[in-house]
C-alpha cells in the first residue's frame, strides 16, 4: 500500500472522516470558528492538519474531540473513515428521570393516589 499525504486540509479531512455530509458544510463550520486544532481556534478551511493533531468541534448537540490517526485519500465507507481517527469524546452523562414538582398529576398518578386512599370506597371520597 502506498503512503498517503503527510498533511491535509481540515475541511477535507472532516468530510472524508464522515463527520459532515458535505465538504462545504465542513468548510462552513471551520470558517465560522467552530473548530479547534490542538486547542487553537481556526477559521480557515485551508488550515492543514497532520496525524496526532487533536480536533474539537460541535456535531449536532455534542462536542466531539478526536485525534487524527491517519490522513485519508478518499471518502470511503464508514469502516474506512473510522480508521482515520480515535474518538476522545467523553461519554454522555446518563439522563435522569424527570421529577414532577408543582405540576398537575397525570391520570396514572391519580390512580396511584386513589389506591393509597383506599379506592372508590375511601373515606376521603367526599360522599
Amino acid at each position: 500500500m502506498t503512503e498517503g499525504p503527510a498533511k491535509q486540509r481540515v475541511d477535507k479531512w472532516l468530510w472524508q472522516a464522515r463527520f459532515f455530509k458535505t465538504r462545504s458544510l465542513a468548510a462552513r463550520q471551520v470558517a465560522a470558528g467552530h473548530v479547534r486544532v490542538n486547542a487553537t481556534r481556526i477559521n480557515k478551511p485551508a488550515q492543514t492538519i497532520a496525524p496526532d493533531d487533536v480536533l474539537t468541534f460541535a456535531q449536532s448537540r455534542q462536542i466531539r474531540v478526536v485525534r487524527v490517526i491517519a490522513i485519508g485519500t478518499r471518502r470511503g465507507p464508514a469502516s474506512e473513515a473510522e480508521a482515520l481517527y480515535e474518538d476522545l469524546t467523553p461519554p454522555e452523562e446518563p439522563k435522569t428521570e424527570h421529577i414532577r414538582v408543582g405540576t398537575r398529576p397525570t391520570k396514572k398518578d391519580r390512580r396511584a393516589m386513589d389506591a393509597l386512599r383506599g379506592g372508590a370506597n375511601s373515606p376521603f371520597d367526599g360522599d
